[in-house]
């Protein structure tokens, strides 16, 4: 048993002695892992150490660029405030509107909105008319027959002025010729009337007063013409109010014709007209009264007319050149308007008062008118401003997608020129009378076509067919026109 117990006690020793350096050198290799681990950690904390490093450099650098940025919005934020604020006599911008052509037109100044303001407005017309008169062929004119002609061409511009104050500057260039048409300055700063100062129409007849765009024939009634209707350089007032249109001015001449050192002449011209509304429609009811002082011992005077066309030159009544010192002339006027339907009457008479010995003596003429739409919904309009017809504004035009207004009209028109008396003394100038028809085609606002036609019975006339005085001829005409 000794032995035995001996042994295992050696046994155990040996083991012992073998297990130690084992387990030492186990211990060792773990140690090195540990520190080549550890050492790696270092490296890697030293990278982050040297990014943390190089991102609070970065840091420092926005830092600053962000204190250089407020200091310029600083430096900005003071000069911003440095700038006046906006005061009330701040105006806005200038306005660009479309009225049949573009209009211009500057703020108004606030403080004294009842001055007005500047505006601009370009404006013309072109109408194309072509027509044939068809008269005896022992006439012998080359006037009769097809002609085609810019019967008118303007081009002018329009606007206000602060303070009231209106003008309007325009001009006729058709046919290689200028002609100054409507050339004046207005105001209205006083209410219900309007001044007008430069070259305009002075007031002579009802359809004289109407814009040529707006006739219902190609030409106006033949006694417009004859008795020497036109604009002239003068000074007028004009009071609408309500029914009642006054009108009162003092003219000279026309202002080409005042070119000649000899014309010293002047008129006073006046028209008058009560505006009621009546038989469901509108009314005009009105006249006028005109004197001109031919202011020259030698003066003469001329009265006649084309026959119902401007493209010929021929006039079948014809006073000839008469001695004359002064005109007096008056008129009446009629007309109404209500739905489709419309209706005018007008007759002047001209008297000229001639040198002591010579009789005077007096001229008529005038024409009677009836027209209707053929579409529905369309009317004639009445500018009571002006106590005449407007234009015609399509309900259905072709820029809505319909066929525009279609109207018909027929009229009867006369002019003497015979004043003789019973021992064959006076003026034998002749007379012509008229009847008429015309159908006019409005597609939009701006746009027109007519085409008419007239039958003339002369008597008396100034041209002769052969050794006839007493003769018919007929007109026929086509006209196309736009404005803006």
């Amino acid at each position: 048993m000794k032995f035995a117990t001996r042994v295992s006690i050696t046994a155990l020793a040996c083991a012992a002695g073998w297990a130690v350096p084992a387990e030492a050198a186990s211990s060792n290799a773990d140690i090195a892992a540990m520190q080549a681990q550890f050492q790696q950690m270092q490296a890697q904390m030293q990278s982050q150490m040297d990014a943390m490093a190089a991102m609070q450099a970065q840091i420092q650098t926005l830092q600053g660029q962000l204190a250089e940025a407020r200091a310029k919005s600083d430096a900005t934020a003071t000069a911003v405030a440095a700038i006046p604020a906006p005061t009330a006599s701040g105006k806005p911008p200038v306005a660009i509107s479309w009225d049949g052509g573009p209009k211009i037109e500057a703020p108004v100044d606030p403080k004294n909105p009842k001055a007005g303001k500047w505006s601009f407005k370009p404006r013309g017309r072109l109408q194309i008319d072509t027509a044939s008169v068809s008269a005896p062929s022992s006439i012998g004119s080359k006037s009769l027959g097809l002609a085609t002609e810019f019967r008118r061409a303007y081009l002018g511009f329009d606007g206000t002025i602060p303070g009231n104050f209106g003008y309007r500057i325009e001009a006729d260039i058709a046919n290689s010729s200028v002609d100054p048409t409507d050339v004046y300055l207005t105001y209205t700063g006083i209410r219900n009337l309007t001044l007008t100062i430069g070259q305009h129409k002075p007031f002579e007849s009802m359809e004289d007063t109407e814009s040529d765009l707006f006739t219902s024939f190609m030409e106006r009634a033949a006694f417009n013409t004859a008795f020497g209707f036109e604009r002239r350089l003068g000074l007028s007032a004009q009071y609408q109010k309500g029914m009642v249109l006054a009108q009162v001015g003092v003219f000279s001449d026309n202002v080409t014709d005042l070119n000649a050192d000899t014309d010293n002449s002047y008129s006073i011209d006046s028209r008058f007209a009560l505006q009621p509304r009546l038989f469901g429609g509108q009314a005009h009811i009105g006249g006028s009264a005109h004197y001109h002082d031919l202011n020259d011992s030698s003066a003469t005077v001329r009265y006649r007319a084309r026959p119902f066309t401007h493209t010929t030159d021929i006039r079948f009544v014809d006073t000839k050149a008469i001695s004359a010192l002064s005109e007096t002339n008056y008129g009446v006027e009629l007309g109404w308007t209500g739905g489709p339907v419309h209706f005018t009457a007008e007759s002047q008479w001209m008297k000229v008062n001639r040198p002591a010995g010579i009789a005077d003596p007096t001229f008529n003429g005038g024409y009677v008118e009836a027209g209707v739409f053929l579409t529905k919904g369309d009317t004639l309009p009445y500018k009571a401003s002006e106590g005449t017809w407007t234009r015609i504004k399509p309900k259905n035009g072709v820029d809505k997608g319909g066929i525009g207004a279609v109207q018909v009209n027929a009229r009867y028109d006369w002019l003497d020129l015979n004043d003789v008396d019973g021992a064959g003394g006076g003026v034998l100038g002749g007379r012509q009378q008229l009847v008429g028809a015309s159908l006019l085609w409005v597609p939009t606002d701006y746009v027109r076509f007519i085409v008419d036609y007239g039958h003339l019975w002369l008597k008396d006339a100034a041209v002769a067919a052969g050794a006839d005085r007493n003769y018919n001829a007929d007109v026929i005409g086509m006209r196309a026109q736009f404005d803006f």
